[in-house]
């Protein structure tokens, strides 16, 4: 006779079909799940519409409902499927989870919830796991292993623009006239970070001759300082590159990526990365 699957077997196969994609049931599982992501939000999105509202309305709160009771029981079902749950809860994707589904009840108690409901967008970033679109997933780790590397050269470059911002408004400030708009000096460091990002609103323009020279240095500027954070992200992605790839599997105990490929334990919780 066969023997009955044991609870930890039970949820080892829940936490395949639920969080890894390699396998046709949990392929399905998140195909299911991105195609009712995407039905819930064009929900929204023509209930937001009046007359469709008008015409529509109940029927797209019964449907909303449905999404709600759905997605609540696959918020559940990942919880039970892992070991420590609490490490989900406060994971990103989770995080991400709580803030889609909370709407649907908010929205007993506050008029307008409702509108917040786009929030599920954010869930299809799953699209990357489910379609094993692994160089893409790879990149993204690379450019967030950057921009932690980077943090600090990056934090000091925009605290030497801000000055050069302060002190290129103060001097507007000075040789322009109060009628031409630059009547205080916040106005002018308006002025000079709306000119120096190159997006020039043009509610505020110099007239003055040395104004004009001011303005002129400070577009300058602007397009040189562009390729700063460029070339030391560029160069932080290239150091993250050179690290180990990184296993496609998530941890069956917290539900974390990012492991080493020869990496046997959770890097994360020290869970056991295989049974």
């Amino acid at each position: 006779m066969m023997e009955s699957p044991t609870p930890k077997d039970w949820r080892f196969k829940l936490h395949e079909i639920i969080y890894e994609s390699n396998t046709p049931a949990g392929k399905a599982f998140d195909v299911g799940l991105l195609i009712a992501i995407f039905a819930s939000i064009i929900v929204v999105m023509l209930d937001s519409v009046i007359s469709i509202h008008l015409k529509y309305g109940k029927l797209f709160n019964i449907m909303e409902w449905i999404f709600a009771a759905l997605f609540t029981v696959e918020y559940i079902l990942r919880l039970i499927s892992i070991r420590k749950p609490i490490k989900y809860v406060i994971s990103p994707l989770g995080i991400i989870d709580l803030i889609a589904l909370l709407p649907s009840y908010l929205s007993i108690f506050f008029i307008g919830a409702q509108s917040l409901l786009v929030f599920r967008a954010l869930r299809l970033l799953r699209v990357f796991r489910i379609f094993k679109l692994g160089q893409f997933l790879t990149e993204i780790n690379f450019l967030t292993q950057a921009l932690k590397n980077s943090l600090r050269k990056i934090s000091i470059f925009l605290l030497t623009v801000l000055t050069i911002t302060v002190i290129l408004g103060s001097i507007m400030y000075l040789v322009e006239q109060r009628e031409n708009g630059f009547s205080n000096i916040p106005e002018s460091i308006y002025w000079a970070i709306v000119t120096i990002t190159t997006v020039g609103y043009g509610d505020i323009s110099p007239v003055t001759p040395i104004g004009k020279f001011v303005a002129s240095v400070v577009m300058l500027i602007g397009y040189a300082i562009i390729a700063v954070p460029t070339g030391i992200i560029t160069h932080d992605i290239a150091l993250a590159a050179r690290q180990k790839k990184e296993l496609p599997e998530s941890c069956p105990s917290c539900s974390r990526e990012g492991h080493d490929s020869d990496a046997l334990f959770c890097k994360y919780c020290g869970a056991p990365l295989f049974r």
